[in-house]
């Protein structure tokens, strides 16, 4: 997304859904703490600053474009939220805003960087200090999350913030080989990652299913390995300095030996076994392995990632190395003859040889390795990144070892959980047993959005907003681990994102209308309201048995369905604050009767709609089931409320409903089950 579509995006969310809409509405404003991630060290004063037609910037000591652009950027977005212009302050006149920065940081952003940032803001004004262009970055999109508002206008709190990372990699995967995603998709998506501060886009751009970057040297890569569907090397470098920007790096991924059935379909003789090839349509490992005996594929290898070199600058190169079955080697009479001349005892042992030589190339062009954790084997140098899919334990190893690694396990956000379980998940638990050096080795972690069930429309919902519970672990201290706080500042930050022009909020409005071929769509919006997609391994083995390939249009309820609706911890806590007290606190009774009797409410027109609508025809089912958890729970309130009995047999009847209704149906489930288990197993 250009910069004009950008703004055109902002343009048209309205202002009242931004965070400064959470301040108290009262003669003295009040400071409404949303920031996400939370920040090193925040000390609140007393006072505000006003943000009215007359709000200033400039800048003092160093600028350049890159920060010139950013607090451009920055103020647009201002703009769009007060309703005025910001202007920058006249020469030599005092800004309301004033940004200091001492430098432009490293030409090419590394691990390095220097990150922090101060925001010091009175009444008087307001004055962000950074080291590096990247920090003032950063700086900004604090700024703009701190901007509240009151009934006498738009304002800024009197806070003192002293910021820097806790982990220097904060990273997001995607997936573009099993599904496309355009370029005005990963753009976004940046625009997102700056907005929570994470700092690595992760580019994964080739797999079994699709080569997705053009090579001019070999130009069968995407010409037979691609559908047609990759990006230019002018789109890459426009991603690249895009990124640059926002202060993110970009590190791309050439899956290799294994996962590379792509390579293969046009250039065979890079192969282990006979072919012929074509591109893989559905997902999991398959056979298609590079030839690691064959110096001509090192040829081909030392060639392209010299032509990727010149495309992507950051000094790390990722390659991949994960899942490789070793099946055609082990059918290859000429790989085993190779392995016995080389006293290589097994395939992990001829992926190691690989390794080898593959690191050599990318030191040649001043790259570093990094890969999955099947590339840790002895006598890797160590200088050599592993990213752990396997866990802490396989991390830490590595960390003991003399290692660099990431940590992606527990984050990876195709697997359809909440984000408190990624918020849980720390690249250095507090009781971990590692030296200081060694978990200094830990340099963060990195989402990964797998693209077998997502594509342009829906991975915006799929990514965010959960994808910033798990920024916040690595950018904040750790003991930032409120689940509750969390929730209540994910939600406004997600309101924030969506601003920017991603569409994770509005997809579901949309899909459904789609889904329902009309614009009445309140009853399926209830009932869409408490569902959420099944996990991964459910869809994946639902998949296998139906045929599901990358042709699948993902076009069924469960894809409309955002994962952790607000449902799922809004509903655990309103019920969980009436149990401590069912008689004593009316507000939650009130408001369990108001939710259950519009599930009620709303099961004649749903009934209608999904009976009408061939796509929705699988879940009808859920309707039914919407009246009867409605019944049930509003008989346990009244039960509960009274302190009334409930007659014999009926907790076990009202459990078996709930049993029932917690199966899967169109990949879909319900996200109330358990709350509505406790107010059961409470009843008398």
């Amino acid at each position: 997304m250009n910069g004009l579509a950008r703004l055109m995006a902002l343009g048209a969310i309205s202002t009242a859904i931004l965070p400064g809409a959470m301040a108290a509405q009262t003669a003295e404003p009040v400071f409404v703490n949303t920031l996400m991630p939370q920040p090193a060290q925040l000390t609140v004063g007393s006072g505000v600053l006003p943000i009215s037609p007359n709000f200033t910037v400039a800048t003092d000591k160093f600028h350049d474009q890159r920060l010139d652009d950013a607090i451009g950027w920055a103020m647009q977005r201002l703009k769009l939220q007060v309703g005025f212009v910001i202007q920058n302050a006249a020469p030599g006149a005092p800004a309301a805003l004033l940004v200091s920065v001492d430098g432009p940081g490293e030409a090419v952003q590394g691990l390095d960087e220097d990150e922090s940032y101060s925001l010091d803001i009175t009444p008087q004004g307001a004055h962000l200090h950074a080291a590096t262009d990247v920090g003032a970055i950063h700086g900004l999109e604090t700024f703009l999350q701190l901007v509240q508002s009151s009934g006498q206008g738009f304002f800024l709190p009197a806070v003192s913030i002293q910021d820097s990372p806790r982990f220097r990699w904060r990273g997001l995967m995607i997936d573009c080989s099993r599904h496309f995603e355009p370029v005005g998709v990963i753009e976004r998506t940046l625009d997102a990652m700056a907005a929570v501060k994470m700092n690595v886009f992760h580019w994964h751009l080739s797999d079994d299913q699709g080569f997705r970057i053009q090579s001019n040297i070999f130009p069968k890569l995407t010409e037979d390995g691609s559908d047609g569907l990759y990006y230019t090397q002018d789109q890459a470098r426009e991603v690249v300095a895009y990124a640059r920007g926002l202060g993110i790096r970009v590190v791309p991924e050439f899956d290799m030996p294994g996962h590379s059935t792509s390579w293969v379909v046009g250039y065979p003789d890079l192969a282990s076994g006979p072919g012929p090839f074509s591109i893989e349509r559905h997902f999991g490992v398959f056979d298609a392995v590079m030839d690691p005996t064959r110096d001509s594929t090192y040829q081909f290898l030392d060639k392209f990632i010299g032509e990727m070199a010149a495309i992507f600058p950051d000094e790390y190169m990722h390659i991949g190395g994960d899942e490789n079955n070793g099946v055609e080697w082990k059918n290859n009479p000429r790989i085993q003859a190779f392995m016995r001349a080389h006293d290589l005892k097994d395939t992990a042992a001829l992926q190691a040889y690989f390794n080898q030589r593959l690191l050599t190339i990318l030191q040649k062009y001043h790259k570093k390795m990094i890969g999955w954790d099947e590339i840790m084997t002895p006598g890797l140098p160590k200088d050599v990144v592993v990213q752990s899919w396997r866990g802490f334990d396989s991390l830490a190893a590595g960390a003991k070892q003399g290692y660099s690694g990431i940590l992606s396990a527990g984050y990876y956000l195709d697997h359809m959980v909440p984000a408190s379980e990624y918020y849980r998940v720390d690249p250095v638990p507090a009781n971990s047993n590692l030296t200081p050096e060694q978990a200094s080795r830990i340099l963060g972690g990195e989402a990964c959005m797998w693209g077998e069930y997502v594509d342009p429309q829906i991975i915006d919902s799929r990514i965010w907003p959960r994808a910033s519970a798990i920024a916040e672990r690595l950018w904040s201290p750790q003991s930032v681990d409120n689940v509750d706080d969390m929730y209540r500042r994910l939600w406004v930050e997600s309101l924030r994102i969506e601003a920017l022009g991603l569409t994770q909020i509005s997809q579901e409005a949309v899909s459904l209308r789609a889904l329902a071929g009309s614009q009445q769509i309140d009853a399926l919006q209830t009932l869409a309201s408490i569902l959420e997609p099944v996990d991964f391994d459910a869809r994946s083995s639902w998949s296998d048995a139906h045929g599901v390939t990358t042709l699948t249009p993902l076009d069924h309820l469960v894809d409309a369905l955002p994962p952790d609706p607000p449902s799922r911890h809004d509903f655990r806590e309103l019920v969980s604050t009436y149990l401590q007290d069912p008689i004593g606190h009316p507000e939650q009774q009130t408001a369990l009767i108001t939710l259950f009797r519009s599930w009620a409410a709303a099961q004649p027109d749903l009934t209608d709609v999904m009976a009408d609508a061939p796509l929705l025809g699988n879940a009808l089912p859920r309707a039914e089931q919407l009246t009867q958890l409605s019944a049930l729970g509003l008989e346990a309130v009244s039960y509960l409320s009274s302190g009334l009995p409930a007659p014999q047999g009926w907790k076990a009847q009202q459990l078996a409903v709930l049993d029932q209704a917690a199966q899967p149906i169109a990949l879909t489930q319900f996200t109330v089950i358990q709350p509505l288990r406790d107010l059961v197993n409470e009843v008398q």
